[in-house]
Protein backbone atom coordinates (compact mmCIF):
# COMPACT_ATOMS: atom_id res chain seq x y z
CA UNK A 1 0.00 0.00 0.00
CA UNK A 2 1.41 3.91 -1.06
CA UNK A 3 -0.21 4.88 2.29
CA UNK A 4 0.36 3.64 5.65
CA UNK A 5 -2.39 2.80 7.65
CA UNK A 6 -2.21 5.51 10.24
CA UNK A 7 -2.93 7.33 6.89
CA UNK A 8 -5.93 5.84 5.83
CA UNK A 9 -9.41 6.92 5.73
CA UNK A 10 -11.90 5.25 8.61
CA UNK A 11 -13.75 3.38 5.32
CA UNK A 12 -10.51 1.89 3.97
CA UNK A 13 -9.44 0.87 6.71
CA UNK A 14 -12.57 -0.71 7.66
CA UNK A 15 -12.46 -2.11 4.35
CA UNK A 16 -9.30 -3.45 4.54
CA UNK A 17 -10.03 -5.21 7.73
CA UNK A 18 -13.18 -6.71 6.43
CA UNK A 19 -11.57 -8.10 3.60
CA UNK A 20 -8.98 -9.71 5.27
CA UNK A 21 -6.26 -7.62 3.59
CA UNK A 22 -5.24 -6.39 6.80
CA UNK A 23 -5.83 -7.43 10.52
CA UNK A 24 -7.41 -5.40 13.18
CA UNK A 25 -4.65 -6.00 15.42
CA UNK A 26 -2.38 -4.45 12.81
CA UNK A 27 -4.38 -1.33 12.24
CA UNK A 28 -4.68 -0.27 15.96
CA UNK A 29 -1.18 -1.52 16.54
CA UNK A 30 -0.47 0.73 13.45
CA UNK A 31 -2.29 3.85 15.43
CA UNK A 32 -0.46 3.54 18.88
CA UNK A 33 2.64 3.43 17.35
CA UNK A 34 1.81 6.82 15.69
CA UNK A 35 0.25 8.06 18.97
CA UNK A 36 3.65 7.19 20.81
CA UNK A 37 5.66 8.80 18.26
CA UNK A 38 3.65 11.97 17.36
CA UNK A 39 1.71 12.78 20.98
CA UNK A 40 4.80 13.85 22.91
CA UNK A 41 4.99 16.72 20.44
CA UNK A 42 1.18 17.45 19.98
CA UNK A 43 -0.21 16.56 23.58
CA UNK A 44 -3.42 15.48 21.95
CA UNK A 45 -4.10 12.33 23.53
CA UNK A 46 -4.08 11.88 27.39
CA UNK A 47 -4.25 8.29 27.88
CA UNK A 48 -3.54 5.25 25.82
CA UNK A 49 -6.49 2.24 25.90
CA UNK A 50 -3.55 -0.52 24.80
CA UNK A 51 -4.86 -3.38 26.53
CA UNK A 52 -8.19 -3.45 25.82
CA UNK A 53 -7.97 -2.39 22.35
CA UNK A 54 -5.97 -4.54 21.42
CA UNK A 55 -8.36 -7.34 23.14
CA UNK A 56 -10.86 -5.71 20.76
CA UNK A 57 -9.32 -6.07 17.72
CA UNK A 58 -7.80 -9.52 18.52
CA UNK A 59 -11.90 -10.42 19.12
CA UNK A 60 -12.80 -9.01 15.83
CA UNK A 61 -9.84 -10.77 13.57
CA UNK A 62 -11.26 -13.78 15.96
CA UNK A 63 -15.00 -13.23 14.51
CA UNK A 64 -14.51 -12.71 11.24
CA UNK A 65 -11.89 -15.74 11.21
CA UNK A 66 -14.82 -17.75 12.52
CA UNK A 67 -16.75 -16.86 8.97
CA UNK A 68 -19.15 -14.10 10.59
CA UNK A 69 -20.34 -11.46 9.40
CA UNK A 70 -18.15 -8.41 9.24
CA UNK A 71 -19.37 -5.07 11.21
CA UNK A 72 -19.41 -1.50 9.22
CA UNK A 73 -16.37 -0.27 11.38
CA UNK A 74 -14.40 -3.56 12.25
CA UNK A 75 -10.69 -2.26 13.43
CA UNK A 76 -11.77 1.11 13.50
CA UNK A 77 -9.27 3.21 16.00
CA UNK A 78 -11.29 6.34 17.22
CA UNK A 79 -10.54 8.93 20.64
CA UNK A 80 -12.81 10.30 22.46
CA UNK A 81 -12.80 13.76 24.39
CA UNK A 82 -12.65 13.34 28.14
CA UNK A 83 -16.02 14.77 28.97
CA UNK A 84 -17.46 11.50 26.87
CA UNK A 85 -17.99 8.38 29.35
CA UNK A 86 -15.93 5.12 28.02
CA UNK A 87 -16.44 2.49 30.30
CA UNK A 88 -12.80 1.85 33.13
CA UNK A 89 -11.96 5.27 31.84
CA UNK A 90 -12.03 8.71 33.77
CA UNK A 91 -14.63 11.01 32.69
CA UNK A 92 -12.67 14.40 33.80
CA UNK A 93 -14.00 17.12 32.03
CA UNK A 94 -10.57 18.33 32.35
CA UNK A 95 -10.75 18.72 36.03
CA UNK A 96 -8.25 17.76 38.39
CA UNK A 97 -10.73 16.80 41.20
CA UNK A 98 -12.13 14.45 38.64
CA UNK A 99 -9.34 12.49 37.38
CA UNK A 100 -9.96 9.11 39.07
CA UNK A 101 -13.90 9.51 38.17
CA UNK A 102 -13.95 6.04 36.26
CA UNK A 103 -16.83 5.58 33.90
CA UNK A 104 -18.85 2.43 34.83
CA UNK A 105 -20.24 2.06 31.30
CA UNK A 106 -20.50 3.77 27.77
CA UNK A 107 -21.85 6.54 26.76
CA UNK A 108 -24.59 5.57 24.78
CA UNK A 109 -22.73 6.58 21.71
CA UNK A 110 -19.55 5.20 22.44
CA UNK A 111 -21.42 1.72 23.20
CA UNK A 112 -23.08 2.04 19.68
CA UNK A 113 -20.10 2.89 17.80
CA UNK A 114 -18.18 0.19 19.52
CA UNK A 115 -21.01 -2.69 18.31
CA UNK A 116 -20.26 -1.30 15.09
CA UNK A 117 -16.97 -2.47 15.58
CA UNK A 118 -15.00 1.02 16.54
CA UNK A 119 -11.66 0.77 18.78
CA UNK A 120 -11.30 3.73 21.78
CA UNK A 121 -7.45 4.07 21.65
CA UNK A 122 -7.18 6.59 23.63
CA UNK A 123 -8.93 9.91 25.27
CA UNK A 124 -8.34 13.32 24.40
CA UNK A 125 -7.26 16.77 25.89
CA UNK A 126 -10.01 19.70 26.43
CA UNK A 127 -10.34 22.80 28.83
CA UNK A 128 -11.83 22.70 31.97
CA UNK A 129 -15.84 22.33 31.77
CA UNK A 130 -15.40 22.12 27.79
CA UNK A 131 -15.24 26.12 28.18
CA UNK A 132 -12.44 27.88 25.78
CA UNK A 133 -11.23 28.58 22.17
CA UNK A 134 -8.19 27.18 23.21
CA UNK A 135 -7.24 22.95 24.30
CA UNK A 136 -5.38 23.12 27.69
CA UNK A 137 -6.18 22.55 31.56
CA UNK A 138 -4.04 22.44 34.29
CA UNK A 139 -4.97 18.61 34.67
CA UNK A 140 -3.30 17.56 31.36
CA UNK A 141 -1.60 21.07 29.80
CA UNK A 142 -1.96 22.24 26.33
CA UNK A 143 -2.51 20.43 23.05
CA UNK A 144 -0.59 22.04 19.96
CA UNK A 145 -1.70 22.63 16.65
CA UNK A 146 -0.12 19.76 14.77
CA UNK A 147 0.42 21.97 11.66
CA UNK A 148 1.86 25.07 13.41
CA UNK A 149 2.87 25.56 16.86
CA UNK A 150 2.11 29.57 16.89
CA UNK A 151 -1.49 28.94 15.97
CA UNK A 152 -4.54 27.41 17.96
CA UNK A 153 -6.00 23.93 17.93
CA UNK A 154 -9.33 25.41 19.05
CA UNK A 155 -11.33 24.12 21.54
CA UNK A 156 -12.94 22.74 23.43
CA UNK A 157 -12.71 19.50 21.23
CA UNK A 158 -9.15 20.16 20.26
CA UNK A 159 -7.44 17.21 21.60
CA UNK A 160 -9.36 15.02 18.95
CA UNK A 161 -9.09 17.28 16.16
CA UNK A 162 -5.18 17.24 16.49
CA UNK A 163 -5.34 14.00 16.81
CA UNK A 164 -7.21 13.47 14.02
CA UNK A 165 -4.95 15.67 11.93
CA UNK A 166 -1.84 14.34 13.03
CA UNK A 167 -2.97 10.78 12.23
CA UNK A 168 -3.17 9.58 15.42
CA UNK A 169 -6.39 8.16 14.75
CA UNK A 170 -8.95 8.46 11.35
CA UNK A 171 -12.34 9.15 14.01
CA UNK A 172 -12.53 11.61 17.14
CA UNK A 173 -15.39 12.17 19.14
CA UNK A 174 -16.02 15.82 20.78
CA UNK A 175 -19.03 17.80 21.50
CA UNK A 176 -20.12 20.99 20.48
CA UNK A 177 -22.18 23.60 22.08
CA UNK A 178 -20.91 26.64 21.15
CA UNK A 179 -18.30 25.87 18.34
CA UNK A 180 -16.63 23.04 20.34
CA UNK A 181 -16.96 20.68 17.18
CA UNK A 182 -16.47 23.26 14.45
CA UNK A 183 -13.77 25.37 15.66
CA UNK A 184 -10.95 23.22 16.22
CA UNK A 185 -11.86 21.37 13.01
CA UNK A 186 -11.29 24.57 11.05
CA UNK A 187 -8.11 25.31 13.00
CA UNK A 188 -6.28 21.73 12.47
CA UNK A 189 -7.71 21.72 9.18
CA UNK A 190 -9.99 18.26 9.18
CA UNK A 191 -13.53 17.73 9.48
CA UNK A 192 -16.72 17.38 12.02
CA UNK A 193 -20.34 17.30 12.32
CA UNK A 194 -22.27 19.26 14.78
CA UNK A 195 -25.96 17.44 14.64
CA UNK A 196 -29.27 18.55 15.39
CA UNK A 197 -30.36 18.53 18.99
CA UNK A 198 -31.86 14.43 19.50
CA UNK A 199 -29.85 12.90 17.01
CA UNK A 200 -27.43 11.31 19.03
CA UNK A 201 -28.28 10.34 22.61
CA UNK A 202 -26.56 12.67 25.44
CA UNK A 203 -24.90 11.22 28.65
CA UNK A 204 -25.04 7.85 29.83
CA UNK A 205 -21.60 5.60 31.54
CA UNK A 206 -23.08 7.20 34.99
CA UNK A 207 -25.21 5.46 38.27
CA UNK A 208 -26.96 7.55 39.28
CA UNK A 209 -27.13 9.47 35.95
CA UNK A 210 -25.14 13.11 36.07
CA UNK A 211 -27.84 15.91 36.09
CA UNK A 212 -27.10 18.72 33.22
CA UNK A 213 -28.15 22.56 33.06
CA UNK A 214 -31.03 22.66 31.17
CA UNK A 215 -28.77 25.23 28.63
CA UNK A 216 -26.55 22.54 27.67
CA UNK A 217 -29.57 20.10 27.50
CA UNK A 218 -30.46 22.03 24.65
CA UNK A 219 -27.44 23.38 22.84
CA UNK A 220 -24.37 21.15 23.09
CA UNK A 221 -24.41 18.00 21.03
CA UNK A 222 -22.09 14.68 20.43
CA UNK A 223 -21.14 14.65 17.24
CA UNK A 224 -17.97 12.84 15.35
CA UNK A 225 -14.40 14.53 13.92
CA UNK A 226 -13.01 12.59 10.87
CA UNK A 227 -10.71 13.73 7.50
CA UNK A 228 -12.88 12.90 4.94
CA UNK A 229 -16.61 13.70 4.90
CA UNK A 230 -17.84 9.91 4.33
CA UNK A 231 -16.19 8.69 7.19
CA UNK A 232 -17.91 11.82 9.05
CA UNK A 233 -21.24 10.19 7.74
CA UNK A 234 -20.24 6.28 8.42
CA UNK A 235 -19.60 7.46 12.04
CA UNK A 236 -22.83 9.31 12.31
CA UNK A 237 -24.84 6.45 11.07
CA UNK A 238 -23.93 4.12 14.07
CA UNK A 239 -24.11 7.10 16.84
CA UNK A 240 -27.63 7.52 17.04
CA UNK A 241 -29.19 4.28 17.19
CA UNK A 242 -30.13 4.14 21.12
CA UNK A 243 -31.69 6.52 23.14
CA UNK A 244 -29.93 5.65 26.27
CA UNK A 245 -32.28 7.53 28.52
CA UNK A 246 -32.31 10.86 26.69
CA UNK A 247 -35.12 12.35 26.44
CA UNK A 248 -34.26 14.77 23.94
CA UNK A 249 -33.28 11.56 21.73
CA UNK A 250 -35.39 11.60 18.83
CA UNK A 251 -35.18 8.06 16.46
CA UNK A 252 -35.58 9.77 13.34
CA UNK A 253 -33.93 8.05 9.97
CA UNK A 254 -30.76 9.26 8.49
CA UNK A 255 -32.07 8.83 4.75
CA UNK A 256 -35.17 10.64 4.51
CA UNK A 257 -37.76 10.81 1.02
CA UNK A 258 -35.28 12.46 -1.68
CA UNK A 259 -35.87 16.49 -2.13
CA UNK A 260 -36.91 17.42 -5.60
CA UNK A 261 -34.34 18.33 -7.89
CA UNK A 262 -33.09 21.17 -8.37
CA UNK A 263 -31.79 21.49 -4.86
CA UNK A 264 -31.93 25.26 -4.01
CA UNK A 265 -28.39 26.73 -2.25
CA UNK A 266 -28.48 29.84 -0.47
CA UNK A 267 -25.28 30.64 -0.23
CA UNK A 268 -24.27 33.84 2.32
CA UNK A 269 -21.11 35.80 1.49
CA UNK A 270 -22.08 38.65 3.83
CA UNK A 271 -22.59 37.84 7.40
CA UNK A 272 -23.14 41.32 8.75
CA UNK A 273 -19.12 41.66 9.32
CA UNK A 274 -16.70 41.88 6.95
CA UNK A 275 -15.35 38.00 6.72
CA UNK A 276 -11.90 37.06 6.16
CA UNK A 277 -10.80 37.73 2.21
CA UNK A 278 -9.95 33.90 1.77
CA UNK A 279 -12.57 33.09 3.81
CA UNK A 280 -15.18 34.65 1.26
CA UNK A 281 -13.27 33.30 -1.69
CA UNK A 282 -13.60 29.86 -0.49
CA UNK A 283 -17.43 30.45 0.48
CA UNK A 284 -18.03 32.13 -3.31
CA UNK A 285 -16.01 28.77 -4.70
CA UNK A 286 -18.10 26.21 -3.06
CA UNK A 287 -20.79 28.04 -4.34
CA UNK A 288 -19.49 28.09 -7.68
CA UNK A 289 -18.98 24.24 -7.77
CA UNK A 290 -22.33 23.52 -6.40
CA UNK A 291 -23.77 25.88 -9.58
CA UNK A 292 -21.16 23.33 -12.14
CA UNK A 293 -23.02 20.56 -10.77
CA UNK A 294 -26.75 21.83 -11.17
CA UNK A 295 -27.61 23.20 -7.67
CA UNK A 296 -29.80 26.16 -8.21
CA UNK A 297 -27.79 29.01 -5.92
CA UNK A 298 -29.07 32.56 -4.63
CA UNK A 299 -27.30 34.98 -2.34
CA UNK A 300 -28.99 35.23 0.65
CA UNK A 301 -28.80 37.24 4.12
CA UNK A 302 -28.60 35.37 7.25
CA UNK A 303 -32.02 36.19 9.83
CA UNK A 304 -31.08 37.47 12.61
CA UNK A 305 -27.77 36.60 13.00
CA UNK A 306 -26.98 39.29 15.87
CA UNK A 307 -29.68 38.17 18.23
CA UNK A 308 -28.67 34.68 17.55
CA UNK A 309 -25.47 35.27 19.44
CA UNK A 310 -27.40 37.36 21.72
CA UNK A 311 -30.19 34.65 22.97
CA UNK A 312 -27.68 31.95 23.14
CA UNK A 313 -25.97 34.01 26.09
CA UNK A 314 -29.69 35.19 27.67
CA UNK A 315 -30.20 30.96 27.48
CA UNK A 316 -26.58 30.23 28.82
CA UNK A 317 -26.63 32.96 31.00
CA UNK A 318 -30.09 31.84 32.65
CA UNK A 319 -29.66 28.32 32.52
CA UNK A 320 -26.42 27.19 32.00
CA UNK A 321 -25.28 26.45 35.60
CA UNK A 322 -25.79 23.98 38.49
CA UNK A 323 -27.60 24.94 41.61
CA UNK A 324 -25.12 25.67 44.65
CA UNK A 325 -22.29 25.97 41.87
CA UNK A 326 -19.03 26.69 44.01
CA UNK A 327 -16.70 28.94 43.20
CA UNK A 328 -14.73 28.24 40.13
CA UNK A 329 -11.49 28.64 41.78
CA UNK A 330 -12.03 26.39 44.14
CA UNK A 331 -13.26 23.48 41.57
CA UNK A 332 -10.60 24.99 38.49
CA UNK A 333 -8.12 27.23 39.76
CA UNK A 334 -5.44 28.92 38.03
CA UNK A 335 -5.81 29.46 34.19
CA UNK A 336 -9.11 28.84 34.18
CA UNK A 337 -10.79 31.08 36.84
CA UNK A 338 -8.47 34.11 35.34
CA UNK A 339 -10.33 33.50 32.55
CA UNK A 340 -13.54 32.80 34.16
CA UNK A 341 -13.22 36.40 35.69
CA UNK A 342 -12.31 38.11 32.40
CA UNK A 343 -14.94 35.93 30.69
CA UNK A 344 -18.00 36.36 32.92
CA UNK A 345 -19.00 39.96 32.47
CA UNK A 346 -18.24 39.93 28.67
CA UNK A 347 -20.84 36.77 28.56
CA UNK A 348 -23.19 38.44 30.46
CA UNK A 349 -23.50 41.76 28.12
CA UNK A 350 -23.03 39.81 25.14
CA UNK A 351 -26.70 39.12 26.30
CA UNK A 352 -27.94 42.48 24.23
CA UNK A 353 -31.58 43.51 25.38
CA UNK A 354 -33.41 40.59 27.59
CA UNK A 355 -36.22 39.00 25.58
CA UNK A 356 -39.52 38.71 27.17
CA UNK A 357 -39.38 34.94 26.38
CA UNK A 358 -35.89 33.80 24.55
CA UNK A 359 -37.10 30.35 24.46
CA UNK A 360 -40.14 31.77 22.12
CA UNK A 361 -38.00 34.34 20.47
CA UNK A 362 -35.37 31.55 19.74
CA UNK A 363 -37.94 29.40 17.79
CA UNK A 364 -38.97 32.73 15.83
CA UNK A 365 -35.85 33.12 14.86
CA UNK A 366 -35.34 29.27 13.84
CA UNK A 367 -38.18 29.57 11.54
CA UNK A 368 -36.65 32.39 9.91
CA UNK A 369 -33.86 29.79 8.92
CA UNK A 370 -35.85 26.86 8.21
CA UNK A 371 -37.53 28.98 5.30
Amino acid sequence: MTTELWGQAACELARLVREREVSAREVVLAHLDRIMRVNPTVNAVTATLDGPALLAADAADAALARGEEPVPLSGVPMTVKENIAVAGSATTLGIAALRDAVALRDASHIGELRAAGAIPVGRTNMPEFGMRWHTASALRGATRNPWSALHTPGGSSGGDAAAVASGMVPLGMGNDGAGSLRWPAACCGVMALKPSLGRIPQGGGHEPPQPAPFAFQLLAVQGPIARHARDLRLAFAHMCGESGGDPWYAPVPLAGTPVPWPVRVAVITDPGAAPEPALARAVRRAAQLLADAGYVVEEAQAPALERCGQIYHQIMSSWGRMPNQPPVETVAPGEFAQFWELFEPSWTAAAGSPAFDPMMERAAIARAWHA
